[in-house]
């Protein structure tokens, strides 16, 4: 009998839930609110309640799953099914996640950083096409990633590989960065990255330029602002747009030198950008490219939207599939 997974995607403001089957069709979704007061402590029972009332109210057996899979923020220990440091979860002492979900469901459990988890996702269904060597890139409010390499999800000796966002790509006189270091991609590509790149670009610029405008007023200007009104033709946000994605076309690039993957996944709310963002980003990765990675490493575009999480979630679930 084929077995049906549960995806788990945790975020700081909902956590999105997922039936699949096996093969990875979603067959159900739902989300709840995600409670972060009092440290977050109920974060952990309302997943299992919410997971519990779901096949309650479906009237499915427990005997019909395999296992639970989970994305989450935060460093997570993939052995033990801990996490720490989750901030925007308020969980900043050590979580025992896994035992209190395998505890409250009576089902397997396994879990993994949210951004690998994005990237298994993007790989098994999305733009990935299954490829044994697939590296996502997600821009949103920071930069995260993820590297599959062989087909397995690279994490290192600590559970640090991946951290694309953390590349430097402006080596000198760059934006601090969260880490503690400087002029990391994440500083200048991602959603507030591009502001701050078009605020320093402001302070030179002389044209004409509605957004350049906004931002001498002190209006507040977003990277959507920027993107749009560089479709539109503004000069100046073309430029902005110019820097950010030989930003991440460097960055690329030199992921692409280095691991040579089938492709090169950009998702995340930026990516929304579309072809705009995806030609440019792909022209500087030509250019920082040797020939073999020109002709064989592709830069696309991520297909799964807001379903990445719970089907790359998912799909840790698959490993407790008897054969």
């Amino acid at each position: 009998m084929t077995k049906k997974i549960i995806g788990i995607d945790l975020g700081g403001t909902t956590v999105k839930f997922g039936i699949l089957t096996e093969n990875g069709e979603v067959q159900d979704k739902w989300s709840i609110e995600t409670n972060i007061l009092d440290e977050g402590i109920h974060i952990v029972p309302d997943i299992i309640d919410s997971i519990n009332h779901r096949l309650d109210l479906y009237k499915l057996d427990k005997s019909e799953f395999a296992g639970i899979g989970m994305g989450s923020p935060g460093s997570v220990d993939l052995e033990e099914g801990t996490v720490i440091g989750a901030y925007n979860l308020n969980w900043k002492t050590l979580q025992q996640v896994g035992k209190g979900i395998t505890a409250g469901t009576g089902l397997p459990f396994a879990i993994d950083n949210d951004a690998n988890v994005a990237a298994m996702g993007e790989r098994w269904l999305g733009a990935g096409e299954n490829q044994p060597d697939v590296v996502f890139i997600t821009l949103g409010t920071g930069v995260g990633g993820g590297i599959i390499a062989n087909g397995e999800m690279i994490h290192g000796v600590a559970g640090g590989g991946g951290e694309i966002g953390h590349v430097v790509v402006v080596p000198e006189n760059g934006f601090e960065c969260t880490c503690g270091s400087r002029g990391c991609l994440e500083t200048v590509a991602s959603a507030t990255g591009v502001v701050r790149v078009a605020r320093q670009m402001a302070e030179e610029y002389e044209g004409d330029s509605e957004i350049k405008a906004q931002i001498d007023n002190g209006e507040a200007v977003t990277s959507k602002d920027i993107f749009a009104a560089a479709e539109q033709g503004d000069s100046f946000a073309l430029r902005v747009v110019d820097k950010v994605c030989m930003y991440l076309g460097l960055a690329c690039g030199n992921l692409g030198n280095t691991l040579n993957p089938d492709s090169i996944v950009i998702g995340g709310g930026m990516a929304a950008a579309g072809e705009f963002l995806r030609q440019q980003v792909e022209a500087y990765f030509l250019t920082f490219t040797f020939p073999t990675i020109q002709r064989t490493t592709k830069i696309k575009l991520a297909t799964l939207g807001n379903d990445a999480g719970i089907i790359g979630a998912a799909s840790l679930a698959r490993k407790f599939i008897k054969e």
